[in-house]
């Protein structure tokens, strides 16, 4: 009997982003098989402290100690058969976000991300390059780890799915759902796409039998599966829904799954017969564990402790249920139904929410390797750094919308934004407290700010960050924050320390205080956007006095007025960002392309070596 047919996602991921080249930096060599990692400097390791970079450092701050409830966010296990992508970092650097401000309100947070190392897809791209599969896993993996390094994610927990641990909690799970009568044998027929690695229903084909997505002829294929029964939870499904509506968000996203459950759900397959690189079926050692059914349960098996016995139990009580489950919207259906039917069966509880983000475009058009209009999250790092690319893909995109990019809006918003609002602001305020006031503060800013509305305006923008931050508008929450820096030039503009010092006398004393007011709500603006830019946060932080323990200790609470302290020092003026420059070229006397110049900080460099 043929089973239901199903529309299932190509991967793990953002599926609009999987033509993108490989990074610049991999060269495979076919013979001999080697991949060589070329890493810049700032890759090697010079101390322990820089080994923990892209660990969390801000969960000192628990509420109640460990038994105190997590915050536990995830994002997708990134499949492996290419390099990462801008949608994958997109999703990344937005959990960060999320996860660092839980951390400011003083929550234990469990960050998770990882990789999909399982699959047909996986062999095949190892295949074309000499690799094994556990070679080319090893390679990926370590690529999406030297990414989520340069762009200052701060994860608790990375799984891959090729670990002992994660197996085991597969074959657990599995097992426990089979010993409820939900999984099934029974054969398939049809047409099989080897990119998406699915069964297409001919009616979602193009002409050829050619897949949609991949514009490739599907291939005839009959398998003997196990199957999971979907359709019994369809019931369950309904009820949790309208229970609980914010399981799914944005709104319009709840809509399309309720849509989904309602045209009735059908059983989907769990194995594959033809697909050797993959977890056993417990039973079945001829047939390996379907890449959904295995990639799902990393967010279970992220949670083990180092060196623990592997139990669902032990998964269970260390984090278990997610609070946020972040993913783009081509892999909302497997979160969403299949995911939570899953956890049914198995008997354990349902995550607190699903947020399903859109997708990214590049100047108004959808990227693709073919148009030659990819975005590579490595080049866009390197050539503008981390604070410049989380910003504006934090401030520009409406979170669960899709948002656009090009390089010309890119530059114009940061150099706006982070140049010029914030990082002139700070400079001409300490320049101008070094030139009459030595760098040192005249008067606590709790008694400079009295009789002052700006005091008022800002506690009221903190406060409309924190809501925004919370609801996971941030876009809305980087607006507040930037509101800050606004209101402090107009203040600065209105009140003209500049002139006010070269009257001397009451004045010189009224300009002073004028100072400690701007950088008081500089103090203010490098705690409450710590989350989208925790290193130019942290640079602006440290202009102000202060060192980095005292940073990395940082709570939302000390967004309150009233910080900073009379006789303070500030550190010497120095630019926290620096602006892009396009210098347009001449060619023959022509005028050429431009060229985007951005200076970077030295970094001492270290000889050492990077495993891969």
């Amino acid at each position: 009997m043929a089973a239901a047919r199903m529309n299932l996602s190509c991967s793990i991921q953002s599926g609009i982003f999987s033509s993108l080249k490989p990074s610049s930096f991999f060269n495979f060599k076919p013979t001999h098989f080697k991949y060589r990692l070329y890493l810049p400097q700032s890759h090697f390791i010079s101390s322990k402290r820089s080994m923990l970079c892209t660990c969390s450092s801000n969960n000192s701050n628990f509420q109640t100690g460990e038994k105190a409830e997590p915050f536990v966010v995830t994002t997708p296990l990134y499949y492996v058969n290419a390099p990462p992508h801008m949608g994958s970092a997109y999703t990344t650097i937005a959990a960060d976000a999320i996860a660092r401000f839980q951390r400011l309100l003083g929550k234990r947070v469990i960050f998770v991300t990882g990789t999909d190392e399982h699959g047909e897809k996986i062999a095949t791209a190892a295949a074309a390059l000499g690799a094994s599969p556990s070679e080319h896993c090893d390679v990926i993996s370590q690529a999406y780890k030297m990414l989520w390094k340069d762009l200052n994610i701060a994860y608790d927990k990375f799984i891959r799915t090729t670990e002992r641990k994660h197996e085991a909690i597969v074959k657990e799970f599995y097992s426990r759902v089979l010993a409820n009568d939900d999984i099934y044998r029974d054969d398939y027929e049809g047409l099989y796409c080897v990119n998406c690695e699915e069964y297409k229903d001919e009616k979602e084909l193009l002409e050829n039998n050619c897949c949609p997505t991949h514009l490739k002829p599907c291939v005839p294929r009959r398998e003997d599966n196990y199957f999971f029964a979907l359709s019994k939870y369809q019931k369950s499904l309904e009820e949790t829904l309208a229970k609980n509506p914010d399981f799914v968000r944005p709104s319009y996203r709840l809509n399309e799954v309720q849509s989904w459950i309602k045209s009735g759900l059908r059983d989907f397959s769990i194995s594959r017969a033809s697909v050797d690189w993959g977890i056993p079926v417990p039973n079945d050692n001829k047939q390996t564990i379907y890449v959904w059914f295995d990639a799902l349960l990393g967010y279970l098996s992220a949670l083990l402790e180092e060196n623990e016995q592997p139990s669902l139990q032990s998964a269970v009580s260390s984090g278990w249920p997610v609070s946020l489950h972040l993913i783009g919207k081509d892999i909302l259906r497997f979160h969403a139904v299949y995911w939570p039917a899953m956890l049914m069966s198995a008997g354990l509880t349902l995550p607190k929410m699903v947020f399903g983000h859109g997708f990214l475009t590049k100047d108004g058009m959808k990227m693709g390797k073919s148009l030659g209009n990819t975005i590579e999250p490595n080049e866009l790092v390197h050539k503008f750094g981390p604070d410049a690319v989380r910003y504006f893909f934090l401030r520009e995109v409406e979170f669960g919308n899709d948002g656009d990019y090009s390089e010309e809006r890119f530059i114009n918003i940061v150099n706006a934004h982070l140049a010029n609002t914030i990082g002139n602001l700070l400079n001409r305020t300490l320049g101008l407290l070094k030139k009459n006031c030595q760098s040192t503060l005249v008067v606590d800013s709790t008694i400079s700010a009295e009789g002052q509305d700006f005091k008022d305006t800002v506690e009221k923008l903190v406060q409309k960050a924190h809501v925004h931050y919370k609801n996971l508008s941030l876009s809305s929450a980087c607006e507040a924050v930037l509101e800050i820096g606004n209101a402090g030039n107009l203040y600065m503009d209105k009140h003209q320390p500049w002139s006010l010092f070269k009257q001397g006398g009451a004045a010189s004393e009224a300009a002073a205080k004028h100072l400690v007011i701007i950088l008081e709500a500089m103090r203010i603006i490098a705690i409450a956007l710590s989350p989208v830019t925790p290193s130019l946060c942290r640079r602006i932080y440290a202009q102000l006095g202060y060192s980095d323990d005292q940073f990395n200790n940082l709570n939302w609470s000390e967004t309150k007025w009233g910080g900073l302290k009379g006789g303070q020092v500030m550190a010497q003026p120095k630019p926290v960002f620096t602006r892009i420059e396009q210098i347009k070229e001449t060619e023959n006397g022509g005028e050429a392309a431009k060229k985007v110049v951005k200076k970077k900080e030295k970094k001492p460099q270290v000889q050492g070596v990077v495993e891969a």
